[in-house]
């Protein structure tokens, strides 16, 4: 399955460049870098590259969480690997854009992790089950709708004050792409997820 490919990807490039530095300097987002030497390939590889062992734990956790049921649900509706590959690296790529332009003069700024592509498949999967559960912090169960509101006004404030290294924004585009890509490929999920919103289970 390309969900245990990816993970398995992951993990071996970020365990490769937890002791080499200078290779995480070759693989991250760095717009500079992008924009003025044409090392495009940064946009897709600095998914595959993460600080540490935790910071790669919680993204591959997450994306194993939800990225097996997504892979399955796509096949189901018709929209294939291809689909599944274009949500996750389209999630990726689209979730860099914001900082491409922002940092475009900025030398020194990097960015690593699978953040922006993990948030993508979350989001996605709220998209088509807005009333499941997920465990906020693996153990509040929150209904997927509401995560989602709370996680997305999170994401705005944290990266309005800029108080921490994690890029907040590259979660914040990755949940809009997630829910907006396969609404893209097939419209008519924007009525199958407003008529599931209506449809609220403790109200049935």
């Amino acid at each position: 399955m390309l969900t245990y490919l990816i993970i398995g990807t992951t993990v071996a490039v970020s365990f490769i460049c937890f002791s080499r530095r200078n290779l995480i300097n070759k693989l991250s987002f760095n717009s500079y870098a992008i924009r003025k030497r044409n090392e495009w390939y940064r946009v897709i590889t600095h998914g595959f590259v993460h600080a540490d062992t935790m910071h790669l734990l919680v993204n591959m956790f997450t994306f194993w969480s939800f990225g097996t049921y997504m892979e399955s649900l796509f096949a189901n509706i018709g929209f294939g690997q291809w689909g599944f590959l274009g949500l996750y690296f389209g999630g990726m790529i689209f979730s860099s854009l914001y900082d491409l332009i922002k940092y475009r003069d900025n030398m020194y700024y990097q960015s690593i992790g699978a953040s922006g592509a993990v948030s993508a498949v979350l989001f996605a999967s709220i998209l088509f089950d807005p009333w499941g559960i997920i465990l906020l912090f693996a153990v509040i169960p929150v209904p997927g709708i509401i995560f989602g509101i709370l996680y997305l006004i999170y994401c705005q404030y944290m990266a309005k004050q800029s108080a921490d290294n994690i890029n907040h924004n590259a979660h914040f585009y990755g949940a809009i792409y997630g829910m907006g890509f396969p609404i893209a490929l097939q419209p008519s999920l924007m009525h199958v997820f407003l008529n599931q919103l209506k449809q609220i289970p403790w109200l049935s």
